[in-house]
């Protein structure tokens, strides 16, 4: 995935560092030239300098080929600037923005740009939302670190031990509903087809459970 990245502060740094840890290409937009030396170094990371609603700047960061553009800056009115650029202009697949007054809200609703309201909640939810958007968390603790997600029991799974899902320290199968009732499964329930189970995770983990889920990891 090719992400653009509004914004070097505290949430840009950390998520530009997030999505090029996982082989991802960030290319990170901020007009003070001394914010590229928050980045990590790594060759997956570009620095431009330069406002995230100039379209020079956006050309140079290839926004043409981009699959994602995050506006994180210090200021609503630059992100939704920004966010309205690259979702109207450059029809950007992928577009988020960062919001500090709530009252704004409605404005991003209206022009359909998904808002992100702490740093690391931050970081987590933008990044769920960019990778793992079909797993929606019914619920997050602490500042996002361990989520409730729900998920139908896809059919390549039936008949195995709900216990197998578990990941130690990653992943818990805590709740299963069944036939319209909730029960609290043992070590030996199996899965059975239209079970809606509902598992703890690791925001960390939400590419391994997604995976598993989609029988990307295989059976």
């Amino acid at each position: 995935m090719k992400v653009i990245v509004v914004g070097c502060g505290r949430v840009g740094t950390a998520l530009a560092g997030l999505l090029a840890s996982e082989g991802h290409d960030v290319d990170v937009v901020d007009r003070r030239p001394k914010a590229a030396r928050r980045l990590p170094d790594s060759p997956r990371i570009r620095f431009h300098e330069g406002n995230g609603f100039s379209r020079a700047v956006l050309q140079a960061a290839g926004i043409d080929h981009a699959d994602a553009f995050v506006a994180v800056t210090s200021g609503d009115n630059s992100n939704i600037v920004s966010a309205r650029t690259a979702k109207e202009t450059y029809r950007v697949p992928i577009v988020l923005a960062r919001i500090y007054d709530p009252r704004r809200a409605d404005i991003y609703r209206e022009l359909g740009i998904p808002t992100i309201a702490s740093v690391r909640w931050t970081v987590h939810q933008i990044h769920r939302m960019l990778l793992h958007r079909h797993l929606n968390p019914e619920l997050g603790f602490g500042n996002g670190e361990t989520l409730l997600v729900r998920s139908e029991v896809p059919e390549y799974l039936i008949g195995r031990r709900l216990a197998e899902f578990d990941v130690d320290g990653e992943i818990r199968v805590i709740e299963v509903t069944r036939g319209g009732r909730s029960l609290i499964p043992s070590h030996g329930t199996p899965a059975q087809a239209g079970d809606l189970v509902t598992f703890a995770v690791a925001a960390t983990a939400l590419g391994r459970l997604g995976g598993f889920l989609d029988k990307e990891l295989g059976t």
